[in-house]
């Protein structure tokens, strides 16, 4: 097998086990807050212990990222247990939209005007989210302020993005990978007050958590990072296209949750966007910088 074979196949395997976090959150049989502090707790000794560079390179810099970082771990699962997958997954791929209004400011990297038609056509997908009332079911009580929470983890990611881009510039400011496992650290610091008492649950519930800290999180987190280091930016990203696709397909068929008309034609329009911003940036480029 090629370095490049090998680097494409733990990017899909990443993607899958990502868009497996939106079903995993609606079957285990505890609150948001603990789901969103035991999931982390368990993923940042997890990265701990698979990936030796994860304990170097720490500062406060990258200690301040994971701040970015837990809100957005925080945000997507309680989002998850009050709307359907689809709406949280596809409410947080926004976050380009914001990385190219925070760009200028964090990044000092202008806005350019072919960004402006990308910019456009994500508002609208994002509007139409909000066209209509969902009603609510019982994977997702509360799709409203659901929706909300997700549109917030999507900001949270975007400046999570640009604070690994920050970290990734210069050497010495930190690695991303530490800023991930002190997100995780964070997210389970901050929840674990809402998360207690625990009460009685069943060895599955456990499993589920499990999994989610392991392998929906640690495992695909390793793969990602070997995977960077061969592919290019270009070729990355659409290989991870495959978690949003994937995540509302996962609630359907293990909760038999469906996502809103509106809500699937704005979730197309973002990752169509997405897509075409991302394909045709990649043809500008001899080789887009992995960050």
């Amino acid at each position: 097998m090629t370095a490049t074979t090998r680097a494409r196949l733990e990017l899909i395997g990443a993607a899958v086990l990502f868009s497996t976090g939106g079903a995993a959150i609606k079957w285990a049989d505890f609150t948001g807050w603990q789901i969103a502090s035991f999931r982390s707790g368990i993923a940042a000794l997890a990265l701990l212990l698979l990936t030796p560079a994860a304990r170097r390179s720490w500062s406060w810099r990258a200690a301040l990222v994971g701040v970015a970082y837990a809100g957005c771990l925080i945000l997507f699962v309680l989002a998850n247990r009050l709307t359907t997958a689809a709406n949280t997954i596809f409410l947080q791929s926004t976050a380009p939209l914001y990385i190219l209004l925070l760009a200028p400011w964090l990044l000092k990297e202008p806005i350019r005007r072919h960004d402006l038609g990308f910019m456009l056509a994500v508002g609208l997908g994002l509007l139409l989210f909000f066209v209509g009332a969902e009603q609510p079911e019982t994977t997702a009580p509360d799709p409203a302020r659901g929706n909300l929470l997700a549109l917030a983890s999507g900001f949270c990611w975007a400046l999570a993005i640009c604070g690994f881009r920050w970290l990734s510039a210069a050497p010495g400011r930190g690695s991303p990978l530490a800023a991930v496992v002190s997100g995780n650290l964070t997210a389970f610091l901050i929840t674990l007050p809402m998360a207690l008492p625990v009460g009685r649950h069943p060895v599955g519930d456990w499993a589920v958590i499990v999994y989610l800290g392991v392998f929906q999180i640690a495992l695909a987190y390793v793969f990602v990072t070997a995977a960077i280091r061969v592919l290019p930016a270009l070729e990355s990203s659409v290989f991870l296209l495959i978690e949003p696709v994937l995540n509302p397909l996962w609630a359907w068929v293990i909760q038999r949750e469906t996502p809103g008309a509106w809500a699937l034609l704005g979730g197309a329009i973002i990752l169509g966007a997405t897509t075409l911003k991302g394909w045709t940036e990649g043809r500008g480029r001899v080789a887009a910088p992995v960050t």
